[in-house]
């Protein structure tokens, strides 16, 4: 069985005596940094000088320093900015003020797995992961509950690289929920693939093609993106809360039979699987990795055509005038509420 751990698990006392350096202060960091400083943590924020986040931490109420200074200063450094711009401020602003006996943390595997950083061997390098966005992150938190979250120590440097991990996690929240077990590998690779194949990329090509055939067909834009965008979120609400079981109980017997004459026909199986599996070596052999490195050192072309043309797609037009047109569109569960 996989190991899990929970408040019993986890003694937040390890953590006394210990400053925290948050390295951003964005989704993740603003409600990582919030939640420890709510449970009894010393916590300091490290940013870019100047950047937009900085009076938004000091509005909060944080310490502020540059990344440097907030690594001499700390003992635990957790970098929570964009995957991608983490390597080069790692080699500019924390190896050179990471000294032995400290800890540095990640969310995410990425730079670990495929050695962008690699930390020196006298420190502890450990990760911990909430499986879930900073805003539910923080909202968990503040209504006593958690969001469930993956434990790894890559070095255990100090003999206490655990103890210090759960304790950080328990923290945040995610004692009250949960703690898995993994390894960055483990974590890095199927998050990748998970992304990649389910949850943003296959999603997102599915409702696009969906929308495409009924509009194609000459239905109503407005109609298509209700059937095959808008109601998702029940869907997965349906099967976050009860399983695949649960939510086709919740459904229509209708849907259901629908469910397993159709989907198949979308998804042939065998073949969806033989994708998948080409995706995953990919993500296994570092050619994913290799060539979103590549994509953010040649200006982003191939990656900022795509987001331009996703924007001007016509079920994102229809979706965003839609949303305008509901009730509840002042309302936003993202970070930022600029769509």
């Amino acid at each position: 069985m996989v190991k899990m751990y929970y408040e019993k698990d986890c003694d937040i006392n390890k953590l006394n005596g210990k400053k925290i350096a948050i390295i951003g202060y964005g989704s993740q960091g603003h409600a990582h940094a919030l939640n420890l400083r709510d449970s009894g943590c010393d916590v300091i924020i490290g940013l870019r000088k100047g950047g937009k986040s900085w009076p938004v931490a000091e509005a909060d109420g944080f310490e502020v320093y540059t990344v440097p200074e907030a690594t001499q200063k700390a003992d635990i450094i957790m970098i929570l900015i964009n995957d991608e711009l983490q390597a080069d401020m790692y080699k500019q602003d924390i190896a050179p003020n990471l000294t032995e006996g400290k800890a540095i943390a990640f969310a995410h595997g990425f730079n670990i797995r495929y050695k962008q950083i690699i930390p020196p061997a006298g420190v502890d390098v450990f990760m911990a992961a909430p499986k879930g966005l900073g805003h539910t992150v923080r909202s968990q938190y503040v209504a006593g509950k958690g969001v469930p979250c993956l434990i790894a120590v890559e070095q255990d440097a100090t003999g206490h690289a655990y103890d210090i991990a759960l304790a950080y996690l328990a923290g945040i929240g995610g004692a009250r929920a949960g703690i898995l077990e993994t390894t960055m590998n483990e974590e890095t690779e199927t998050d990748l693939f998970g992304e990649q194949t389910v949850l943003c990329g296959g999603v997102v090509d599915l409702m696009r093609c969906g929308f495409e055939v009924l509009v194609e067909a000459g239905y109503q834009p407005e109609n298509a993106y209700f059937e095959c965008i808008h109601e998702l979120k029940l869907i997965i609400d349906l099967i976050n809360k009860a399983g695949i079981a649960g939510m086709n109980y919740s459904i229509s017997d209708t849907a259901e039979f629908g469910e397993y004459v159709s989907g198949p026909r979308v998804l042939p199986h065998e073949e969806t699987k033989a994708n998948m599996r080409a995706v995953l070596k990919d993500i296994q052999d570092g050619t994913f990795a290799g060539k979103w490195i590549a994509e953010n050192k040649n200006g982003r072309t191939f990656f900022n055509s795509k987001r331009d043309a996703l924007a001007k797609h016509p079920m994102e037009v229809v979706g965003k005038q839609l949303r305008e047109q509901m009730l509840w569109k002042n309302d936003s569960d993202l970070d930022t509420a600029s769509n």
